[in-house]
């Protein structure tokens, strides 16, 4: 039976590691490249059945158009977002695909890493021992016993998240598009309107999906709205914050601190090392120069079993389309 040949852009060293782990049981033929799959390098897909995407590719109409033209079968998205496909341009030429969840636990536990390392400024304490300094000026940060927790979205991040602080005596609060009275009723948190969160929340955490409707939900208008010296934490979309409103408020010290695994503009920066290079973006670079704002390059998610359900979801999805089966995974292009 011929192998269907698969084409993976945007690959790292352990991408290809789970890959080629869990493919080895797939009739597949696979190829590996670095470069992330844009109108430039969307010529290398000739010859290929799927493409295999990722979060920071620009799958813009004229990638697409090429991916068509070179008889492309099926887009994996080996992610749970797909803002970055140009979905009306694909316009049923091929089939689109995802990775709706993988762990959940990783991400609502990595959020409770952000708010512990922001509030008690243990990264700041970390490069200071380092060094030789153990003075403990300035490292000063808050009991999370009995303050109150902002929970922006409450699917399984949301609740798992809900779930370990109620473990720190918190009092949760909640907005939900789509509120679950029984799930809050069970985890002991309320649903209350997004002022009311604004409010009285001392630490807020963003964990909803982007849409037309949370795009830069934080911003100007609604941080005047939270407490003064709010913790804020992001482990999202970057979209959800408008970042220059963020500088703003900071700079004014109305947020209290920040901290942030997404950022608007990552795709320029994250996942790379740019150490030895000028961060052009002034936003990002004025966010990393506040001593209070602690950001990482998207790993809430980098879990071992995270990493390996991605790779068997994708995987399984590429069989499905072969195999002929139903998509259970499919991005419906009507939206």
């Amino acid at each position: 039976m011929q192998k269907t040949k698969i084409i993976f852009f945007d690959i790292k060293d352990y991408d290809k590691e789970f890959f080629k782990k869990y493919g080895a049981d797939y009739n597949f033929e696979m190829t590996f490249l670095k470069v992330r799959l844009t109108e430039e390098t969307a010529n290398l897909t000739k010859g290929y059945d799927v493409v295999c995407g990722f979060a920071n590719d620009n799958i813009n109409k004229e990638t697409i158009d090429i991916m068509a033209e070179n008889g492309i079968k099926l887009l994996a998205m080996r992610c749970a977002g797909f803002n970055n496909v140009s979905l009306k341009d694909v316009n049923e030429r091929f089939k689109v695909v995802r990775v709706p969840a993988y762990s959940p636990h990783a991400i609502a536990e990595y959020t409770v890493g952000l708010i512990l390392a922001v509030n008690r400024k243990i990264n700041k304490a970390y490069v200071r021992t380092r060094e030789g300094n153990f003075s403990i000026n300035g490292l000063m940060g808050i009991d999370l016993y009995e303050k109150t927790a902002g929970i922006i979205g409450t699917g399984k991040i949301g609740q798992i998240l809900i779930k370990i602080l109620r473990g720190f005596d918190m009092k949760v609060i909640a907005y939900d598009l789509f509120p679950n009275q029984k799930v809050a009723d069970e985890l002991g948190f309320e649903y209350v309107s997004l002022d009311e969160l604004y409010a009285n929340s001392d630490i807020i955490s963003l964990n909803c999906p982007l849409t037309k409707d949370t795009k830069y939900m934080i911003n100007r208008r609604s941080m005047l709205k939270m407490k003064d010296g709010v913790i804020l934490v992001n482990t999202g979309r970057g979209m959800l914050i408008d970042s220059a409103d963020l500088v703003e408020a900071l700079k004014d010290k109305k947020i209290g601190a920040v901290a942030l695994d997404v950022y608007e503009e990552e795709e320029n920066y994250f996942f790379e090392d740019k150490s030895t290079q000028v961060i052009e973006d002034d936003i990002l670079g004025r966010l990393l120069s506040f001593y209070n704002v602690l950001i990482t390059s998207h790993q809430a998610y980098f879990t071992k079993e995270a990493v390996g359900a991605i790779t068997v979801t994708t995987l399984n999805n590429i069989k499905d389309f072969v195999e002929g089966r139903p998509l259970v995974n499919e991005v419906p292009q009507n939206q």
